[in-house]
């Protein structure tokens, strides 16, 4: 399986590449060529370094690699350069660096229990899995299409999820430390590690109840892992302390003043809210409510870059997403801790942190619905209900990528390899849970069916009519919406199973 998708993603080197590719080759040249002081203050180019310093550290690593293939890509004031050699270059690290990746599906594949034993082994769930992930659609597109480096990085997520089930702790607390200082979304997910150790590896015994023995904390297992967080912490922002530089570097890593939604609007619950906004902005002013001198003429045709005022509902503030979120992690995390199911409960409430993040936060860009989707592709395999939300998020989730490859090249690209995804994840759970009811009810079936003629308006019908002038970005508003009411049922659908989820007072003790 690694080796089929490694020739695929080889395949996929001289296709279209994003913004991005410019992003980490201008962060290769300030790397390389400028000493540590000033790597968050350059700005020759729009794409400044804004990920944490260990990040940048593997990008200074790249960069004495790259000098071999074409050193003019290390030039600083070289914008948007793109040779052949450092197209193919860039395309190779990324592929190399998927290595991580391979070995932390693997890992993970050794925490399924074998209680669904199949005598073929297309049919075993650890099969299963290591297809959903290594093959998973979202991350061949925006990887090795697109152009990020996710994939290791998700590789370093699962493998510190791979050692806690393994218990593990200090390991897991480890890896996720050392995540966090590549790249900061993955605070999303922290609450959940947080919890998860502090219920698991700080207390050291459950009651007969499967109550908290306050009794069993373990000073020891506290102070190891703040060491753990506290080490690699100075380790990665202790340079930048030192010379006074740490407000730049956090002013770097979280810059509000990007506005409330990234350009193609994430499909989250945001999404739903612009959408309405701006339907009651069009129904005001066929009702002569509004001032039409008074709108701004982007917000009705195009997508909010920036920040941004709304019309008729009240604006939000980077405060008011925070506390939205924060309300919205609150029970999953209550849950973790007063219900605890071990590895399964810890995975449950990490693929609800990274949900609930994405529903309400601050500048969420589309891509960050892989961060449930990965994790969540682990619990599809072990029981129908979850598989069924699976199905429904991954799908929705991996359309709602569409956006970004938007060139005529890559349409059949992008269709093919969604399709091929799709059947595979449908027909392989269907299997797998073929004795019990249908994964998804006919409500749901028919929503997915109908990303379908979505799709078939926005690539082929729109383009044709007259609207594609004057309102460019319909496409985009009907898939982020059609989306984001999906990816919100799932989030909804997950949450009222994990909240009415009976334990057995002897799981609980367990």
């Amino acid at each position: 399986l690694a080796l089929g998708v490694s020739f695929l993603k080889c395949l996929l080197i001289p296709a279209y590449y994003s913004t991005d590719f410019e992003v980490h080759r201008n962060w290769l040249a300030i790397t390389h060529n400028l000493p540590l002081s000033q790597w968050y203050y350059e700005a020759t180019s729009e794409w400044t370094l804004d990920y944490p310093p260990f990040f940048a550290w593997f990008e200074y690593v790249l960069s004495h690699i790259a000098k071999y293939f074409d050193p003019q890509m290390l030039v600083v004031e070289n914008l948007n350069y793109a040779s052949r050699a450092t197209i193919f270059f860039q395309r190779l690290s990324v592929i190399f660096t998927d290595t991580l990746f391979i070995y932390a599906v693997h890992e993970c594949c050794r925490c399924i229990n074998g209680k669904r034993a199949a005598k073929d082994i297309l049919e075993k769930p650890t099969f299963i899995l290591a297809v959903l992930l290594l093959w998973n659609f979202g991350l061949l597109i925006v990887d090795h299409i697109h152009f990020q480096y996710n994939g290791f990085l998700f590789g370093l997520m699962l493998l510190s999820v791979a050692r806690l089930c393994q218990k593990r702790y200090l390991e897991g607390a480890f890896l996720f430390a050392v995540l966090l200082h590549f790249k900061h979304i993955y605070v999303y997910v922290a609450p959940a590690y947080g919890v998860y150790l502090l219920r698991s590896y700080c207390f050291t015994a459950n009651n007969a109840d499967g109550s908290l023995k306050w009794r069993s904390f373990s000073f020891l297992h506290v102070t190891l892992l703040g060491l753990i967080v506290c080490l690699v912490s100075a380790l990665s922002l202790g340079p930048f302390l030192v010379l006074g530089q740490l407000p730049q570097v956090i002013s770097r890593l979280f810059p509000f003043k990007r506005g409330l939604c990234h350009a193609y609007w994430a499909p989250n619950f945001w999404a739903l809210y612009n959408a309405m906004d701006k339907a009651l902005t069009i129904l005001g002013l066929k009702c002569n409510f509004l001032d039409a001198t008074k709108i701004p003429k982007a917000s009705m045709t195009g997508g909010l870059v920036q920040e941004f005022q709304h019309t008729v509902l009240p604006s939000v503030t980077p405060l008011a997403t925070l506390i939205c979120t924060f309300i919205a992690i609150l029970p999953s995390v209550f849950c973790l801790w007063f219900k605890p199911q071990g590895p399964r409960g810890f995975l449950q409430c990490l693929v609800l942190c990274a949900l609930s993040s994405f529903m309400f936060g601050w500048h969420v860009h589309e891509k960050a619905i892989l961060l449930a989707i990965l994790p969540l592709s682990l619990l599809s395999i072990q029981r129908a209900k979850d598989a069924g939300i699976y199905l429904i998020l991954a799908t929705t989730g991996h359309f709602s990528l569409f956006p970004l490859l938007f060139t005529t090249p890559e349409l059949p690209i992008k269709i093919l390899l969604m399709l091929l995804f799709t059947i595979y994840s449908f027909s392989s759970l269907k299997s797998l849970f073929r004795r019990e009811k249908p994964l998804l009810n006919w409500l749901e079936t028919i929503y997915l069916i109908q990303l379908v003629p979505l799709e078939i308006f926005c690539e082929i019908v729109f383009p044709l009519t007259p609207w594609k002038r004057h309102f460019p970005f319909v496409p985009l508003l009907l898939t982020s919406v059609y989306c984001a009411l999906g990816i919100t049922y799932a989030w909804l659908k997950l949450y009222v199973s994990v909240l009415t989820e009976r334990i057995p007072v002897r799981q609980k003790a367990e």
